[in-house]
């Protein structure tokens, strides 16, 4: 079997991911009906399914599809409560890019 794994991303990667799966973890800005807006470094449009249960102001952490139009429909989600180091999680992104021999497969 060939390895693979499911990138983490920030807003800015989004590009980059179009069509494939992407983990992004963030903060729960706003909920409209089925969308949800996640700030991960940047505003991302998330497409939620019927088990999103997500509460804003929260963190988040989804497994989604990157859409053509750089939103994401959501997989799966798991809602992180408030005490998120939002900033951590970035980092987290940034270094599994600077090294994706170690991260990342594709």
């Amino acid at each position: 079997m060939e390895a693979s794994s499911t990138a983490r991303i920030t807003c800015s990667y989004l590009d980059s991911y179009v069509g494939k799966n992407v983990i992004v973890v963030g903060k729960v800005v706003q909920i409209r009906g089925d969308e949800a807006v996640i700030d991960a470094d940047g505003n991302i449009t998330a497409h939620l399914n019927r088990e999103c249960h997500l509460a804003a102001g929260n963190g988040v952490q989804i497994i989604g599809k990157v859409n053509p139009d750089l939103s994401v429909k959501v997989l799966s989600s798991l809602d992180l409560g408030t005490n998120v180091d939002l900033s951590l999680a970035n980092l987290v992104a940034e270094v599994s890019h600077q090294n994706k021999d170690m991260f990342i497969y594709d």
